[in-house]
């Protein structure tokens, strides 16, 4: 594992390199600003001590919200991306900042206030004078645990589309890539390290007596001026103006369609392609920044928008679906459907083989007859679909005793360690292929058809009219057991997903070799 780790850091720091440098750049700006809010709050309560324990018990409220709730929170607000990320650290930030100001300011001896007070020293004297620099040592104790902090929290912040190192780690899991989420986790262990040591140098310059007020303002000029450089470099780079921006759900054929599309967009016009992988949600978030321009296109399956997006009852056979859905897309959310790849993903239920023996399931009637006696595990979204978890159990007459939420990524390896008895499956799903797995048959058809295309917003389209021409170049590509075998490439061998995807795309004559 220790050689794969190596391997993979060295062959692929031109992936790790941009993620750490965003990681740092999120974590610099959320560092600011909760510096320059957090020390004015804490001195304001600490001179207005009627405010403290209101202020102190707000910012502790939000302190106790899980991170990944308070992103949820935020995307409606702030949308996808850097932005919402930095919001949510900078309120976690908040507290320590606060807290050690207040308690550094307020726990000067009143005997040194009253003796500044009777030399005729003003109360803004005595504040920056007194208080402030006998309250440093305090200030940055919290200011030390702050940072560290801020630095190790992003990782959970890929989940609405925020770079840095969170996206090793969550595509890693996703494709069931254990060494890529290895790789991420060992970056961020190792910057949270590193700032540790440097706080404590600072930590100890700042309060030794034998530097002088000269130096240590002259030091901290420095290094406040480092600081605003890094964070101003992600502020005010603009995007490249002809660049368009893809989205793709958590999922290893999503990944690999992503790069399709950004490599054949980038192949056959002046465009540049942005893609933001693994959406956390899926759907649920990805169609609202798609509506709002955050982004101008991504995969998704006609059953998921059918269902999901437009909140359809009944289905119609696929033809009239999809013209009705192109229809209403248009209508209602000036998107656009460019075509479809060919490939149906849809929904299955697998067990293990060995439980399969057991209990001779070959059909989803098979399993209904035992389910309660077997535990159930699913991604997250599926259980708050209208057609999804309730809906699935109630018509094949479900009971199981239990169901778990499991990440995608996650989901077959619970399976095979028997954590969990049966779990919902896509059957393009490259892990299908393993011999431990069996897939059980849906002999009423009762999960709809998800066929995969490309949802293109309609001003993209209309500033990029060669976009169409392009995107229809993949439209009947894609076969189930193509798409199987590409997951399978990413999933089980390894392969990075713009390789399996670029000699996919050399294989249809899609891209030149060259290229």
């Amino acid at each position: 594992m220790i050689q794969e780790l190596f391997d993979f850091i060295t062959q692929r720091w031109d992936f790790l390199l941009p993620l750490i440098y965003e990681h740092l750049q999120i974590s610099a700006i959320a560092i600011v600003f909760a510096t320059i809010v957090g020390v004015s709050i804490g001195i304001l309560i600490a001179e207005k001590r009627k405010a403290s324990s209101l202020t102190l018990g707000i910012i502790s409220f939000l302190y106790t919200i899980p991170s990944i709730s308070m992103l949820g929170f935020l995307i409606p607000v702030t949308g996808i991306g850097n932005t919402s990320a930095i919001i949510a650290l900078s309120i976690y930030a908040l507290l320590p900042i606060i807290r050690s100001t207040y308690t550094g300011i307020t726990g000067v001896e009143e005997d040194i206030l009253e003796a500044a007070r009777g030399m005729g020293s003003t109360a803004a004297q005595i504040l920056w004078r007194i208080k402030l620099p006998l309250a440093m040592p305090v200030i940055l104790s919290g200011f030390k645990n702050m940072v560290v902090m801020t630095i190790a929290l992003p990782g959970i912040s890929s989940f609405l589309g925020a770079g840095g190192l969170g996206v090793a780690i969550y595509r890693g899991i996703t494709t069931n890539n254990l060494t890529m989420t290895l790789a991420g986790s060992l970056a961020v262990a190792v910057l949270a390290f590193v700032f540790d040591i440097l706080m404590n140098i600072l930590e100890s310059f700042f309060t030794k007596r034998k530097h002088s007020r000269k130096q240590k303002r002259a030091v901290a000029v420095v290094l406040l001026c480092i600081l605003l450089a890094g964070c101003t470099t992600m502020l005010t780079i603009p995007s490249k103006k002809d660049t368009i921006h893809i989205a793709t759900k958590p999922m290893t054929e999503e990944f690999i369609i992503g790069e399709m599309l950004k490599q054949l967009i980038e192949d056959r016009t002046d465009l540049s392609v942005e893609i933001t992988k693994g959406v956390g949600g899926g759907t649920s978030n990805i169609h609202p920044a798609m509506v709002k321009g955050d982004f101008d296109m991504y995969p998704e399956y006609t059953g998921t928008s059918w269902s999901f997006v437009l909140k359809k009852k009944e289905i119609p056979e696929h033809d009239i679906l999809y013209k009705e859905l192109v229809r209403e897309y248009k209508q209602q959310y000036h998107l656009e459907w460019t075509g479809l790849y060919g490939f149906n993903n849809t929904y299955g239920i697998a067990v293990t083989k060995e439980t399969a023996q057991r209990y001779h399931l070959k059909t989803y009637a098979d399993l209904a007859s035992v389910s309660s006696r077997m535990s159930f595990g699913a991604e997250y979204d599926y259980y708050e679909r209208d057609d999804g978890y309730d809906a699935m159990v109630k018509a094949n007459d479900f009971h199981f005793k239990k169901s778990i939420d499991l990440d995608i990524g996650l989901k077959y390896d619970a399976l095979l360690k028997k954590e969990v008895d049966a779990i919902l499956v896509f059957t393009t799903d490259g892990r299908i292929s393993d011999p431990d797995i069996v897939v059980l048959q849906d002999e009423n058809n009762y999960f709809e058809k998800y066929y995969a295309g490309t949802v293109v917003r309609e001003e993209t389209l209309a500033t990029y009219p060669q976009l169409r021409s392009v995107l229809e170049l993949l439209n009947g590509q894609i076969t189930e057991k193509e798409m199987a075998e590409m997951n399978n490439d990413v999933e089980t061998k390894g392969r990075n997903e713009a390789d399996v995807a670029r000699d996919f795309l050399v294989k249809k004559q899609l891209l030149e070799v060259t290229k």
